[in-house]
């Protein structure tokens, strides 16, 4: 028997002594180095006393050594349980109750404030810095840089990645390694990737976008990454000419955009930019068009999915759209009362079905149903429509559409109208209660560094784009949108802020 996921991952290694990673200051490890490293953490979880299918929690910063822990944590057959490391206390305390690991990894900073909550749920306390030093590297220090891989199979559980939250309690998606290993395979020849490309990867390895999309794609075909402990806009122009490939969400891309030191000729070398994880407005895609020469590939996927669809590598990367379908992932768009698809052109629910999606939410037997279709179908809560030619444009979420006076307002297309006013930077569309049409359409606009604009302007562009049902009745302009740490605006804060809109 095999370990089903890491050996998948490293079935192809050009060469052992070829570069797996490295950092801007320096710091190497090669394939081989990858593989002892990798080993003296999966021996020491197993020496703390991991057994196949226990939970290891982490919540560390963004380095090599953090890395290996997961690698590692593969190896020794248990389940890997990312944590953002801006979750507090309070949160951190939840998520530990509800995973119940056998053993919790933090930053020794945060120790002491932690050491309760773990031991409460009898889970061993380890630690971990940014720089990679801590409790549990040095017990991997006292290891063998050589370790017996622990049986697992496909349908074995791999990891438990908690969902954002942005409503509601947040739900464990339980990947299996056949999950995460048929979507790196795929999404890996999708996007092209050999073993002479070099991975820019700027994104955080607590969320799926970083650790599984950016990592696995590039590892399966024997490449190399260079690692950044986060987007740093000085350090990514500064290694961009070394790269051939970047992963990212449109906050990056947006900020590359704002600075004139990022050219044509600086990203003439690269291969694909890839972009995910929150929407891409058509006005940075055509910005960075005409910037580069080069459009951003970008796709569509979500925790319990991993990717669902892409946009061509070779033919039209259309902006506002996701794509395709991957291939081997059935995708079809359907209304959300009867469960019939829509015809073309129509708005429904984005449903999926394929290997890549997840076995359910961890311990919520009844959401997981709920969440099902009978043909096994995995109902994503995301509204889409598909053009005449197949591409796939997400409109928005379910929870997110507005009812106004019986009309469906999709606040993506909204948004879309707003953010192509040369003053707006971005745009985020709600609906509030309102006492006569049910809901009112309320917009909230971040103006571009040094503009202006007035209502009055705002409401006159809108009046020949979008029918009267659709145009905001009430307008607000902040200095910033919020976000989460993955860049998606978080459409519940606004709601909660502006709930009493009309009232």
């Amino acid at each position: 028997m095999s370990n089903y996921l890491f050996d998948t991952l490293t079935a192809f290694v050009p060469d052992l002594d070829k570069v797996f990673l490295k950092t801007p200051d320096e710091f190497a490890l090669s394939y081989r180095d990858m593989f002892a490293r990798s080993a003296q953490y999966a021996g020491a979880l197993q020496k703390i006393g991991i057994k196949p299918g226990d939970r290891v929690a982490v919540q560390v910063e963004k380095t090599p050594e953090a890395l290996m822990l997961y690698f590692a944590t593969l190896r020794a057959g248990a389940v890997f349980v990312p944590l953002n490391p801006a979750y507090t206390v309070a949160e951190i305390t939840t998520f530990i109750g509800d995973a119940e690991p056998a053993v919790f990894v933090c930053d020794p900073s945060r120790a002491d404030a932690l050491a309760g909550a773990a031991q409460k749920e009898g889970a061993k306390l380890h630690t971990l810095d940014g720089a990679g030093e801590g409790s549990l590297s040095a017990a991997a220090d006292q290891m063998p840089t050589e370790y017996e891989n622990r049986p697992r199979e496909a349908d074995d559980l791999a990891a438990i990645l908690y969902t954002s939250g942005t409503t509601g309690r947040s739900k464990g998606a339980m990947l299996s390694h056949e999950n995460l290993a048929s979507n790196a395979q795929t999404t890996s020849k999708y996007w092209r990737f050999t073993e002479d490309d070099v991975l820019l990867h700027v994104l955080p390895i607590f969320h799926a976008h970083g650790l599984f999309v950016a990592t696995h794609s590039l590892m399966i075909a024997g490449g190399s990454l260079l690692f950044l402990g986060k987007f740093d806009l000085e350090h990514v122009i500064e290694q961009l000419p070394t790269a051939t490939a970047m992963m990212g969400v449109p906050t990056f891309y947006t900020r590359m955009l704002a600075d004139e030191r990022f050219t044509k000729t600086l990203a003439a070398h690269m291969r694909v930019f890839i972009s995910g994880s929150a929407p891409l407005s058509a006005e940075v895609h055509n910005a960075f068009s005409d910037r580069t020469g080069q459009a951003i590939l970008e796709r569509y996927g979500m925790t319990e999915t991993s990717m669902i669809t892409s946009n061509p590598y070779e033919g039209e990367r259309r902006p506002g759209t996701v794509g395709f379908p991957l291939p081997g992932v059935g995708v079809r768009i359907v209304d959300e009362r009867t469960g019939r698809e829509v015809p073309q052109g129509g708005v429904g629910i984005v449903e999926v079905k394929g290997p890549n999606v997840f076995q359910g939410y961890w311990r919520m037997f009844e959401k997981t149903a709920q969440e099902f279709r009978t043909d096994g179908y995995f109902i994503t809560g995301d509204m889409a429509r598909v053009d005449e030619d197949g591409y796939i444009s997400i409109v928005g979420r379910a929870k997110d559409l507005i009812i106004s006076g019986g009309f469906n307002v999709y606040p993506a297309e909204v948004e879309a109208v707003l953010d192509n006013l040369p003053e707006i930077a971005e745009s985020a569309v709600i609906g509030t209660p309102h006492p006569d049409f049910g809901e009112g359409v309320v917009a909230v606009i971040a103006l571009k560094p040094g503009l202006s604009l007035n209502e009055d302007t705002i409401f006159s562009a809108l009046r020949d784009r979008l029918a009267k049902f659709k145009q905001p009745k009430k307008l607000h302009v902040v200095e910033a949108l919020p976000r989460n740490t993955m860049g998606k605006i978080q459409k519940k804060t606004l709601r909660d802020r502006y709930w009493n809109e009309f009232s």
